[in-house]
């Protein structure tokens, strides 16, 4: 066997991630498989790269060595997919997502404020993940959130702009829930619920939960990690399960969107994109459709309405403009 890109980037994600767990689902492959590919990657290479211990994974001096190298390769591919996508002037303009609520909308928006350019939307479950391909040159632009402060690493070139500075998380619990009839919830009162786990595991959002749970006495049993919404739904409509959700999600039958107490919990949106591929008026207008597609939502819940109306510094701007003609 040779050494592939792919090799290497499982090495950087191993390694990024601190355990062949995390790595998995940042790199949507089964532990096991992952595992069976370090064993294959690691008979090219000589040795052992990584040692577990109680804390996960530690690399070895090979490790640094075979990281250090892999690094600098992806970094030169990163480079070379960035330059030739520059190049290509009238490609479709890729866009990555993580499942906000917003996604469902950001297409229709920016097919308006984006005319003359075709845009295509691809859903990823890491945050990890985008901002890799972002660097990459597989996307052009991401939109992606981040939970209580946390801060996802950008690659080189990329350009940052906060869409939402902050919104309040809420609960999705079933309609038949004794707990439903608040009109806030105690987090503390959730502690022997069994809990939808996150679907990104690297935007800061389990650590907060956690976090967020531990200051009121109880650890979360999350036993549940289902990335379908109507699977989710009709769990928890069920009283199977109760689980965090942005305030702007829309209602599902059997189930109430209800904000928590003190607000333990919020999270920010952001759009990074790659200045090589999006120039600066085009990424006006794509920071633009996106903001209009998050308050298309804002009124999906009164609860959240009352909230972002007594909080106008938080509002984007969200008028989009058509690019003039020369530039279309």
């Amino acid at each position: 066997m040779q050494l592939e890109l792919r090799h290497l980037q499982a090495v950087c994600q191993i390694a990024e991630a601190g355990s062949l767990g995390r790595a998995a689902r940042r790199l949507g492959v089964s532990q096991p498989s992952l595992s069976a590919q370090l064993r294959r990657i690691e008979r090219v290479t000589g040795g052992d790269l990584f040692v577990r211990s109680r804390y996960g994974t530690e690399l070895t001096p090979l490790g640094r060595f075979v990281l250090a190298r892999a690094r600098r390769v992806l970094s030169e591919m990163d480079a070379l997919g960035t330059r030739t996508r520059s190049v290509a002037a009238d490609a479709p303009l890729r866009l990555g997502c993580i499942l906000l609520v917003l996604v469902d909308g950001l297409l229709e928006q920016t097919d308006i404020s984006l005319s003359g350019r075709e845009i295509t939307v691809e859903l990823e479950h890491s945050v990890t993940a985008l901002a890799r391909m972002l660097g990459a040159g597989r996307y052009d632009a991401i939109v992606y959130g981040e939970v209580n402060g946390h801060e996802v690493p950008l690659p080189e070139g990329a350009m940052v702009r906060t869409l939402i500075p902050e919104e309040p998380f809420s609960i999705r619990i079933s309609a038949q829930h004794p707990l439903a009839t608040r009109e806030f919830i105690d987090l503390a009162d959730l502690a022997d619920e069994s809990w939808m786990a996150l679907v990104e595991d690297d935007d800061g959002g389990p650590e907060a939960l956690v976090e967020a749970c531990a200051r009121t006495g109880f650890v979360p049993a999350l036993r549940h990690r289902i990335t379908d919404r109507k699977m989710q739904y009709a769990l928890i409509a069920r009283g199977r399960a109760v689980a965090l959700s942005q305030p702007t999600a829309p209602e599902a039958d059997g189930t109430v969107m209800r904000p928590l107490l003190g607000a333990p919990l919020s999270g920010r949106i952001r759009l990074a994109w790659n200045r090589s591929a999006i120039p600066p008026q085009q990424a006006e207008l794509l920071y633009r459709a996106a903001a209009c597609a998050y308050l298309a939502n804002v009124d999906n819940n009164a609860f959240h309405r009352a909230w972002w109306d007594a909080h106008p510094e938080l509002h984007p701007p969200c008028e989009p403009e058509r690019l003039p003609p020369s530039d279309a």
